[in-house]
């Protein structure tokens, strides 16, 4: 077998037709069908099913997907580093974060990795906590800074950074606002403002309000910290962020924080990347450099 049918099988994988994964990997059609029928004959096994619009992978084919994207993008990943001795490139860094990580906490620590290692080049990824997981275990970044609550991740090496305890958040001008404690029977009845689903603070949140018995009568899903903020501002509603999130706007005033009634955080911001023996060199110094910036 070779590298060129693991593309194909893992683009078929991934859902692409033939098409689609000709044009992605800049091959003829006829091309892309002769190295899949290849790597089943390689093998002894059939890789792919039809169905009424595209291919489908066998049992077998998923089986073995995820060898397939790690021999994909370690072979990628040797490619580059061998450009980057031969040419003199910088060295390239791909790293993952979710949201509240890579807005109010990573900016500093990136700006010091730049200053101490400047011959690495960061590319950053930003998107919910479960899909940046999931580009790490798919072999598409080397390290995550993401949000996550006290929980194992099977296959990744969790390193849990600082807390990230969610708050309670009012407009200065909400009734609750200027109480000293805020209970959960001051709550009901009130308009939440709730992060989309699939967000660590939204899964938080449902398990916090089901642990204190709070119903979310009335609540409006907003996809930004940065949206749900100016709408707090607005007194449209009560929202539920990260402490983190609403530091200069607690500061100032714009904004008011209580702890969330009944509340025990669990939520910590953690560094997480696979546990293998493969890390670049580049990762490692990443991954060293957080833990000393951290913990000193």
């Amino acid at each position: 077998m070779n590298i060129q049918q693991l593309k194909v099988l893992q683009e078929i994988g991934s859902g692409k037709t033939l098409a689609e994964t000709a044009e992605k990997l800049g091959l003829k059609q006829p091309t892309v069908s002769f190295h899949l029928h290849k790597l089943e004959e390689e093998l002894g096994l059939t890789l792919t099913r039809k169905t009424s619009r595209k291919l489908r992978p066998t049992e077998a084919a998923t089986d073995l997907l995820p060898y397939v994207r790690r021999i994909v993008a370690l072979t990628a990943e040797m490619e580059e580093r061998a450009a980057e001795h031969r040419d003199g490139n910088s060295v390239k860094l791909r790293l993952g974060a979710s949201y509240t990580p890579a807005t109010y906490f990573m900016p500093p620590y990136f700006a010091g990795f730049q200053k101490l290692y400047p011959q690495i080049q960061l590319q950053l990824s930003v998107k919910k906590a479960e899909a940046v997981l999931a580009m790490l275990r798919g072999y598409e970044i080397e390290a995550a800074i993401v949000s996550l609550p006290e929980s194992r991740e099977e296959d990744l090496t969790v390193v849990p950074l600082v807390t990230d305890e969610l708050m309670l958040v009012f407009s200065p001008n909400h009734p609750l606002a200027s109480k000293k404690q805020v209970r959960v029977e001051d709550l009901r009845g009130e308009t939440f403002l709730l992060h989309e689903p699939g967000s660590t603070s939204r899964r938080l949140t449902e398990e916090w309000a089901e642990q204190v018995g709070l119903r979310f009568d009335f609540a409006m899903e907003l996809g930004a910290i940065e949206t749900m903020k100016e709408a707090v501002k607005c007194n449209i509603g009560i929202a539920v962020l990260p402490r983190r999130s609403i530091a200069r706007e607690t500061l100032t005033g714009e904004l008011r924080q209580h702890e969330l009634p009944g509340y025990l955080n669990r939520r910590r911001i953690c560094l997480v990347y696979r546990e293998e023996k493969t890390l670049s060199a580049a990762a490692r110094k990443f991954n060293q450099y957080m833990s000393s910036q951290v913990f000193g």
